[in-house]
């Protein structure tokens, strides 16, 4: 499993002003902003909405598609995409949070936190239950210039 959680974007600029954003990946993930820059921003808030509902619903979350040309690139938060990769690679393997919990001998309320989105999970726990799955977590810093 390789995905890099960054997915494409598409603005439209809207005859009655700001942008509407769609995203190729996510049919269901649609949002607006007055700038391009607000636009990104709430792009990002919908982009992280649309997986968590995948994940609270238990359906496949895709891989990135290519950026294309005049498309932009909107990243998970990491914590967010730590926990999306957690939930990917139990799905992959096939394993459940009873399973998961015991091999991180705790309880499985807690593998269930470190599922949800919503919850703020520490970014060690996460990391070391992608290694019990066989999975590491790399993280890259960029330049936002």
């Amino acid at each position: 499993m390789i995905n890099q959680f960054n997915y494409p974007a598409i603005l439209t600029k809207q005859e009655e002003g700001g942008y509407l954003v769609r995203f190729p990946d996510f049919p269901e993930a649609i949002t607006q902003g007055n700038t391009k820059e607000q636009a990104l921003i709430e792009a990002a808030d919908c982009l992280e909405e649309a997986i968590a509902n995948r994940i609270e619903m238990k359906l496949d979350i895709p891989t990135p598609s290519h950026l294309k040309k005049g498309q932009h690139l909107v990243l998970l938060h990491t914590t967010f995409a730590a926990k999306t990769a957690l939930y990917l690679a139990m799905r992959e393997q096939q394993w459940t949070n009873t399973l998961l919990a015991k091999k991180l001998n705790c309880d499985e309320k807690e593998v269930r936190r470190l599922l949800n989105p919503h919850y703020n999970s520490k970014l060690p726990r996460i990391e070391e239950a992608l290694q019990i799955l066989g999975k590491r977590l790399r993280i890259e810093i960029v330049s936002c210039i």
